[in-house]
């Protein structure tokens, strides 16, 4: 549906229920923080639900918005899923009530009632934006949030995914009285020892394929016990990878659990496609950007892995 559509649809809503994706990143965040409190100004009744795997990094966005335990909704929207086994596990109640879904990932899976998908989007921030706009002024409270999820998703405006429209975005949000320059060096320009330390070791355990084009950085969960680093240490770290000069296709493996990993999969889509790779792994995201999470220690991720590429690889010759 059109944003035009998502808009109607929202605004003849109320008693509505936000939900976030496992492992909130500043998109999905950020858009839904930014959807309450639009609903909030139109005299809705709008809250997310809390998400248990939420940091110290995102967590004032989504803080005056959290629901109630015994909150009964009458809508469920969610915000950029792009399948339902990304939701978290106390989402999963909602899973079969999801009414409308706003998302930017190619990989949409379609499980709501009706979707505003729009994959040509750096963020779901971009098409939150859109669809807020037509429900009311963008106040700063809005806009706020919405520049997290905007710049978050797209690196501070750096990676591919940034087009010309993704700034005429962030300009009119900054229109709007927001500090941005706080938020770029909270997001963008802070780093805790923690974090330095993590990636130290991970820049000493680095692998590379293909002539130092394929780098694989792997975080085990005794290095962060080690470092005792906290989930925000390691938050956005697949980006680090792709820093390394000569690397096209960038990957970071955390290890969720014993015999679970999190494959975070970064190329220059030109080369590789990210999401025909996670895909094959069973997961998914964009060209340029995407994740899957398989069943095996660090080492056997990394064959599953090499595995996919090379059959992508032989598909794109």
């Amino acid at each position: 549906m059109t944003t035009a559509e998502a808009a109607a649809r929202l605004a003849a809503m109320d008693q509505v229920l936000i939900l976030t994706h496992v492992r909130p990143d500043g998109d999905t965040i950020g858009s839904a923080a930014a959807l309450c409190c639009g609903l909030r100004a139109l005299g809705k009744t709008a809250y997310l639900l809390p998400n248990p795997e939420l940091t110290a990094t995102y967590a004032p966005y989504a803080a005056p918005y959290l629901a109630e335990a015994d909150f009964a909704p009458a809508y469920v929207v969610s915000v950029d899923i792009a399948a339902l086994s990304l939701l978290p596990e106390n989402a999963r109640p909602y899973q079969d009530r999801i009414a409308l879904a706003i998302d930017h990932h190619p990989s949409q899976e379609f499980f709501a009632r009706e979707t505003c998908l729009d994959a040509g989007r750096a963020a779901c921030g971009e098409l939150m934006y859109d669809i807020l706009r037509q429900l009311g002024p963008v106040t700063a409270d809005i806009a706020l949030p919405l520049y997290v999820a905007v710049s978050t998703d797209c690196g501070c405006f750096v990676y591919g995914n940034t087009s010309a429209d993704t700034h005429r975005v962030a300009a009119a949000l900054m229109d709007t009285g927001i500090p941005a320059a706080d938020l770029n060096k909270r997001h963008f320009r802070t780093k805790s020892f923690r974090r330095l330390r993590l990636e130290s070791l991970l820049t000493d355990s680095m692998e590379f394929h293909d002539g130092g084009e394929i780098a694989i950085a792997a975080i085990s969960l005794e290095m962060l016990a080690r470092l005792q680093a906290t989930e925000a240490d390691a938050e956005d770290i697949a980006a680090f990878v792709g820093q390394v000069e000569g690397v096209k296709t960038g990957v970071t493996i955390r290890e969720l659990k014993p015999g679970r990993c999190k494959i975070s999969l970064r190329t220059d889509p030109k080369q590789l496609n990210a999401s025909a790779v996670c895909a094959l792994l069973g997961g998914g995201g964009h060209a340029a950007a995407s994740g899957a999470t398989v069943e095996g220690d660090i080492q056997q991720t990394k064959e599953v892995l090499m595995a996919a590429i090379r059959q992508v690889q032989g598909r794109q010759v």
